[in-house]
């Protein structure tokens, strides 16, 4: 196990960061997940953890990492693997990964109370190099429009990071709100205060 941790780069910094923003228990969905630096992350801090990829070969490092369930699909040409899955998860995380098809679902996925942490590229990257293509990067304020009337945002940044090497990102942690109606919002049945 140490030999494969020496090979698995480390958890997003903007992981990090948001990461005590979830509920502390619960299920987290790792989408797009390489070797599965988020998955091993949330998975020894006691999440159950579902780790989706279409590489076989990086799930296979995950195969025997306690609290991590590998599963490998190609979320971009198959059926979202998570029918059931409507607020199922504590946290949704993704990282350098973009298909806006998948957005509404990785949004739906997130529970009550849950979050989504989500960090990939922005227009902007081509300068530094791949990915180059408009179809993989985000446009300004992309992330915010998604959620926009589904979660509500922490935290967003539209920013040029320098390490672990230069990149224009996008980033945001956002949270749907819980179904109980606040003391402060509850109604009065007599109409007056």
């Amino acid at each position: 196990m140490a030999e494969i941790d020496k090979l698995v780069e480390a958890p997003s910094p903007w992981v990090l960061r948001w990461a005590d923003a979830a509920p502390s228990a619960g299920r987290v969905l790792d989408v797009a997940c390489g070797q599965g630096r988020h998955a091993r992350w949330f998975a020894a801090r006691g999440y159950a953890v579902d780790a989706v990829d279409r590489s076989a070969d990086g799930l296979a490092n995950l195969t025997n990492v306690p609290n991590v369930t590998p599963l490998c699909a190609d979320l971009e040409v198959g059926a979202w693997p998570y029918l059931n899955s409507g607020g199922a998860y504590a946290c949704v995380v993704v990282t350098n990964y973009l298909h806006r098809p998948l957005l509404p679902r990785l949004i739906d996925a997130v529970a009550p109370g849950g979050v989504l942490i989500y960090e990939t590229f922005a227009l902007g990257n081509e300068r530094f190099g791949r990915p180059s293509n408009p179809d993989f990067l985000l446009q300004p304020g992309e992330l915010l429009k998604a959620v926009r009337g589904h979660l509500r945002v922490i935290a967003y940044e539209d920013v040029t990071i320098a390490a672990p090497r230069p990149a224009c990102v996008q980033r945001i942690c956002a949270l749907r709100a819980t179904n109980t109606v606040s003391p402060c919002h509850s109604s009065n049945s007599s109409g007056t205060i």
